[in-house]
């Protein structure tokens, strides 16, 4: 009725041709205030932070801004969504309200399809920063690289002018000595004798105190040099890993949920398009742990909770929750297998397989809603976590309905069935004899639906 009436916002037009955009929330990090450094750094500290520490961090703030700025520009775009569809694109308004629910429903495919081509595109263009931000990281090391050669190289010239130096003053103490015993005035040459010898000892000191600091900075500089070939080793083989990774991210992409807080006291993490909402309670912090993040620190309780509106939802969105909140209550006390946060990763784990199972099998669901014509079925009912599908063929002279029963381990196991005969002789045993021919496994239901279209439903019995 708000389409027909022209007072539908944008992202209602999409939830109406069942296209959900999810926007993530921004996740910001804020550095702890325990975390200051108390003790004064060293020289390796300095040198590391002038020529390793700094240089990153320059990146890493020039990629900050322009990800920010690339972030205030999208906003503008996602406000589009709480607009009016008439003020943002009135031809397409009125071009869509005269429109049949079949052309709907067709619109809503095609948006979807441009949607998932979308989606790819951004995570292409994700990569491809990545890529830039890490060659702007491998071009400042080899930079930083260069310097501490150049250093190197100077320290070098540094000794080799202070052996010079110390060869050049042994030669003039013996051209002194020399030159003094042959002089008439022995006494005189026996005191400056005694001063150059107090001066050459002085001398000697500073010049052994300088070359011990040299031969420190030289071994210093050289582990430095050695420890930046190294980083630049682990920056190839990192690129690589995460090249492998993105790929089987890319692949098996399981991860069903997102965190929208982390604090000191809880985390909250949303599942299902923000319809499931996970509030993990943590205990007291662990003395040392900077960020909250010590995997030994205790959780105090997980909840899980619906903010699904039922009266609003699709059936086959309540019978995915229904299906979910099954598993959830079938695990028992979840605080027992997670008592800590190193527990955690797997609880965020197993969960998002059983959400992704029921995803597909709610996707599954609303195909059959749509097309369930072409597989002569008539209709798609639910009830609990049964779905009730009535077949009709006249060619088949066949009326039947086929009640699955589903579970949360869907579609790992075989589906309890009973069948209600109306009209024809399709009962149980035909049914049966189709399904032992149909392996568990991914749309489980869509190709039982097609395999009783093809085996039953065509010829005449």
């Amino acid at each position: 009725q708000k389409f027909q009436n022209g007072v539908i916002t944008v992202g209602e037009f999409f939830t109406l041709l069942q296209v959900h955009v999810p926007i993530q929330k921004p996740r910001h990090s804020h550095l702890p205030a325990n975390c200051a450094v108390s003790a004064p750094p060293t020289p390796e500290d300095l040198i590391y932070s002038q020529y390793v520490y700094r240089p990153k961090l320059r990146i890493y703030e020039e990629d900050c801004r322009a990800l920010s700025q690339m972030i205030d520009e999208l906003k503008l775009y996602a406000n589009v969504q709480d607009q009016l569809l008439v003020n943002v694109n009135r031809s397409l308004w009125e071009v869509m309200r005269t429109c049949s629910d079949e052309e709907l429903k067709s619109f809503g495919a095609e948006l979807n399809k441009m949607k998932s081509y979308f989606t790819k595109e951004s995570k292409i263009l994700a990569h491809n920063e990545k890529v830039t931000l890490y060659s702007k990281l491998l071009q400042s090391a080899q930079e930083q690289h260069g310097k501490l050669q150049s250093r190197i190289e100077k320290l070098d010239e540094l000794l080799k002018e202070a052996e010079s130096c110390l060869v050049a003053l042994e030669t003039e103490q013996v051209r002194a000595f020399f030159a003094a015993l042959f002089s008439h005035s022995f006494f005189p040459f026996l005191l400056e004798l005694e001063s150059l010898k107090a001066q050459e000892e002085e001398l000697q000191r500073v010049g052994v105190l300088h070359l011990m600091w040299l031969v420190y900075l030289c071994r210093e500089l050289s582990d430095l040099e050695t420890q930046n070939e190294q980083m630049l080793a682990e920056m190839n083989q990192l690129k690589e890993k995460e090249k492998s990774c993105q790929e089987l991210l890319e692949r098996y992409n399981f991860t069903e949920w997102d965190i929208t807080e982390w604090s000191e006291q809880q985390a909250v993490f949303n599942f299902l398009y923000d319809s499931i909402e996970l509030t993990v309670v943590f205990g007291p912090p662990i003395d040392g742990d900077a960020f909250g993040e010590d995997p030994s620190r205790k959780i105090v309780s997980l909840n899980f909770e619906s903010l699904l509106d039922e009266e609003k939802a699709p059936p086959s969105s309540c019978l995915v929750q229904r299906l979910i909140f099954q598993f959830i209550e079938s695990q028992g006390c979840w605080q027992e297998k997670c008592p800590t946060l190193y527990y955690l990763p797997q609880v965020l784990h197993d969960v998002s397989l059983v959400v992704s199972r029921c995803k597909i099998l709610g996707e599954e669901i609303e195909f059959l809603e749509r097309w369930g014509g072409k597989f002569h079925l008539l209709k798609t009912d639910i009830s609990d976590t049964k779905v009730k599908l009535l077949f009709s063929a006249s060619t088949a002279f066949a009326k039947f309905e086929l009640t699955l029963s589903l579970s949360a381990n869907y579609p790992s196991a075989s589906l309890p069935f009973t069948v209600q005969n109306q009209i024809g002789n399709i009962g149980e045993e035909e049914i049966s004899a189709v399904l032992s021919n149909v392996p568990v496994g991914y749309h489980y239901l869509r190709r039982i639906v097609s395999l009783i279209h093809q085996n039953l439903l065509q010829d005449p019995r």
